[in-house]
């Protein structure tokens, strides 16, 4: 937490808690007000340097990356380092779309993947890059029709209305995207501008031995060994502006890139990092830690770690499989981990005790205030926290365990909107919906294995079931109940016998014929309709059991502001571009333990494993290393670093981000946290956070000396 600044320090003032140095994710456009301390720490430029409307500065060098549906929910960052749109990000960012390009004949996964020439990059549809133009504060135009006497709704929808108004005049005339974002609980309100990309080209990748070295082992641990990086391209068309893939289309010339800096880190060193961190709950309250802690995360878990432990068997089966279901695995096992991690540190940190004295102080605090609206807030959160406690329970497990868990049903369910077409005998809307069909078949039997699905089905259909209060059941388990004497396997048998989804080719030759009825007694059609109709239910009364929660947040985070009235604060992280600053460090997590704050080569081999796909290392990487043929990317001892830690403030989103030195250079990018700190997306704990990073020094050495990619070397501007 940055000292005299942020709201928890307002909260140690007024409550006697302790100081905590290095927390906040601060909003550009603010940043004047954190300059002189960053410069205290360090920093060598300006506060225009990093944010500036008018001319080129280091948010232009800054990238969001999304999906083509919604650009603005970024899934990682990267960092433009070269004057023709080439930019970094982590390996586990660019994984989907390494893993898309991948085949059993050009595995890139396995091989890793790299560019000689820009005709060799490959295109990656659906993908977006947005970098900032500027943000705003609108808060004042936002609230400037919003009356005490309005309903939540009422309130939601007016703020709506007048925030669509906002983008339309911010949009008008011009190449931009735009939104309007709440901040602190919907109290305050900002304007985000953005040039966003549609032309995003694979450039280079290691091999996965490399980029995911440690694998689910090391995941969210230091110290770490891992070349956790890819790189891209953004294109745009002859004229400069954004434009879908086309082989007319030229490599961006962006506003500004980073330098890249081969002078390495020390202990102290001033880093900043910007990014888009993707959820912080640091205002949560006691009641909604609870939920967090008793209810998402042990189910997220628990759940999760039966489909874990089926993907692992299946993917030892072949090679097509692990290709297939690499992406599905990754995205199902990090969170698994994070969950458990995040509720071992919460505990540990005895953050509910933490936050309940903060509640205590709250309520004191509102008693002496004059408006009366505060004194009922803590009691709206709880209400509405304890009435929803049994649904949030079954949406977790209809979520985890029946939608997002499985595939098949989910998808057979979204095909269902065929039989209204069909039925209405209106051709162009027959031919409408089959052709969405068959591209959304396409992309979904490609990373498809029967087998793996039936055992995936099975297993989780049966956990679901004998945890979940048969209240919440849906429809399907009671035909398995009475038709299969409650025997999964059986029922996942005759359904893949019978169902047209269950293998691509029958998929695609009903597609060619397609009849409403055999739709309708489809047998995994109708059970992915059962699900999403219980699943619809119980989220309905999941919300209206909340209800008094939105105003409770609203009113207790409005409170904290103006118990903190003058003090900078940062809201908390939402995919909106943030900075966070501090220092390189090591750190004593445990007692008789002790950290170093960089790791080297040497950790690779000594961690190599012949017998785990998760610590294998590539020949010619214990070439090198044994030749220690590092090239110019070694430091003063010889040795050649590959991850280092600093002690700033990230989260989900900021995979990717570039660690950035104080002369504006990239020494870095982050990747990570580390397990004893996983409770800092609620609580922020100074002593342990670390933010865990792969050294760019590592990485030129692999783009150099391991994949021999000398014009991506050339095309950097490279600080000795």
């Amino acid at each position: 937490m940055k000292r005299f600044l942020t709201i928890l320090l307002g909260l140690s003032l007024l409550f006697n808690f302790n100081l905590r140095a290095d927390e906040g994710m601060w909003l550009l456009s603010m940043m004047g007000k954190n300059y002189e301390e960053m410069k205290k720490m360090g920093f060598k430029l300006t506060p225009e340097d990093i944010y500036s409307v008018n001319n080129g500065s280091i948010k232009d060098a800054i990238v969001g990356l999304g999906n083509e549906g919604s650009p603005f929910r970024h899934f990682c960052t990267g960092e433009i380092v070269s004057d023709q749109g080439l930019f970094f990000t982590n390996h586990h960012c660019g994984f989907g779309m390494i893993q898309s390009h991948s085949t059993v004949e050009h595995d890139y996964l396995a091989d890793g993947f790299w560019a000689m020439s820009k005709d060799q990059e490959l295109s990656n549809p659906g993908i977006t890059a947005s970098v900032l133009v500027k943000m705003e504060d609108v808060t004042d135009k936002v609230l400037a029709e919003i009356t005490a006497d309005m309903s939540e709704d009422d309130r939601a929808a007016k703020i709506k209305e007048i925030s669509k108004g906002i983008v339309a005049e911010a949009t008008k005339e011009n190449l931009y995207d735009a939104y309007v974002t709440d901040m602190f609980d919907n109290n305050q309100f900002f304007l985000f501008v953005y040039v966003i990309y549609k032309d995003v080209r694979l450039v280079g990748a290691p091999p996965s031995s490399m980029g995911k070295f440690g694998g689910d082992t090391d995941n969210w641990e230091w110290p770490r060994h891992t070349a956790d990086f890819s790189m891209f391209r953004i294109y745009t068309a002859p004229d400069g502006k954004p434009a879908a893939f086309s082989e007319d289309n030229i490599p961006l010339k962006p506003k500004h890139f980073l330098p890249v800096s081969n002078k390495g880190v020390k202990n102290d060193d001033f880093a900043m990092i910007l990014g888009f961190p993707g959820t912080t709950n640091r205002y949560l309250t006691s009641y909604g830690l609870e939920e967090t802690m008793n209810i998402t995360n042990k189910l997220r878990f628990e759940i999760r770690d039966v489909k874990i432990k089926i993907l692992r068997e299946e993917m030892k089966s072949s090679q097509k499989v692990r290709i297939q279901y690499a992406t599905k695995y990754a995205r199902c096992s990090n969170y698994w981990k994070y969950s458990e991690q995040q509720n071992k540190a919460l505990k540990q940190l005895n953050t509910i005790a933490v936050k309940k004295d903060i509640e205590k102080q709250y309520e004191k605090w509102a008693n002496n205030n004059k408006t009366e609206i505060y004194k009922e807030t803590l009691g709206l959160i709880e209400t509405a926290y304890k009435t929803r406690q049994p649904y949030a329970v079954a949406r977790m497990y209809l979520i985890e365990g029946l939608i997002s868990g499985t595939e098949l049903p989910y998808f057979a369910y979204q095909c269902s909107g065929l039989i209204s077409a069909l039925d209405s005998k209106d051709e162009d809307k027959i031919q409408k919906n089959i052709q969405i069909i068959k591209v959304a078949g396409d992309e979904f039997y490609k990373d498809y294995n029967p087998d793996t699905e039936k055992k995936v089905i099975a297993a989780l259909f049966e956990y679901t079931y004998n945890n979940l209060d048969k209240q919440y059941h849906p429809d399907v388990f009671q035909l398995i109940e009475k038709k299969y004497k409650g025997d999964f396997g059986k029922f996942v048998d005759k359904a893949f016998d019978k169902s047209i989804f269950a293998t691509k080719e029958s998929f695609n030759e009903f597609m060619n014929n397609p009849k409403s009825k055999t739709l309708q007694n489809d047998m995994m059609m109708n059970a992915g309709t059962s699900i999403l109709k219980k699943y619809r239910e119980v989220n309905a009364l999941f919300w209206s059991s909340s209800d008094g929660l939105d105003k409770g947040r609203r009113l207790f985070t409005r409170g904290l502001m103006y118990m903190n009235d003058g003090k900078l604060m940062y809201p908390d992280a939402n995919s909106t571009i943030r900075l966070t600053y501090g220092k390189v460090g090591k750190y004593d997590p445990r007692d008789a333990v002790a950290y170093d704050y960089y790791t080297t080569l040497k950790g690779v081999i000594e961690k190599e494993d012949p017998n785990s796909t998760e610590f294998a290392v590539p020949k010619k990487l214990k070439d090198l290393y044994y030749a220690k043929d590092f090239g110019p990317y070694a430091n003063e001892k010889g040795e050649l670093s590959v991850c280092f830690i600093t002690d700033n403030d990230i989260t989900g989103g900021n995979s990717g981000s570039p660690v950035i030195n104080a002369e504006g250079h990239l020494i870095g990018l982050a990747f990570d946290g580390n397990s004893e700190a996983m409770s800092g997306d609620i609580d922020f704990e100074e002593n342990l956070q670390r933010c865990i990073n792969l050294d760019v020094r590592y990485a030129l050495f692999i783009i150099d000396k391991y994949a021999g990619a000398k014009n991506l070397i050339e095309e950097m501007d490279i600080r000795n």
